[in-house]
């Protein structure tokens, strides 16, 4: 279950990334109150998630999903340039995702079935 609670606080917070730009500082009161309600929840699922999954992992798979995610709709929707080498980062950032969700917690290989 934790790691479904991390996925939706990573989706959560681009969300939230994108309720920033809608705030304008903070100026704007509707797009404001839901952006702060929305980066609460996200960070209580966070908290939720990292009962059972170590703080470096559970921090940075929450980060790299937001951090892909806003990339990927600021350049879709708002025409935010990308180019050869930011691809090539955002798809190290996955992989990084990916590798810390499937390594064992204690860092060391799975020992083999006989």
């Amino acid at each position: 279950m934790a790691w479904i609670y991390i996925m939706i606080a990573g989706l959560l917070e681009i969300v939230w990334v994108i309720g920033l730009k809608y705030s304008n500082g903070f100026t704007e009161l509707i797009p404001s109150m839901l952006t702060v309600g929305i980066i609460i929840f996200s960070f209580f699922l966070l908290s939720k998630a990292l009962r059972s999954i170590p703080v470096g992992t559970g921090y940075a798979v929450f980060t790299g999903l937001g951090t892909v995610g806003t990339v990927a709709i600021g350049v879709t929707f708002w025409g935010e340039t990308i180019n050869l080498l930011k691809v090539f980062f955002v798809i190290l950032m996955i992989f990084g995702i990916i590798g810390l969700k499937i390594i064992p917690p204690n860092g060391q290989a799975p020992k083999e079935v006989k």
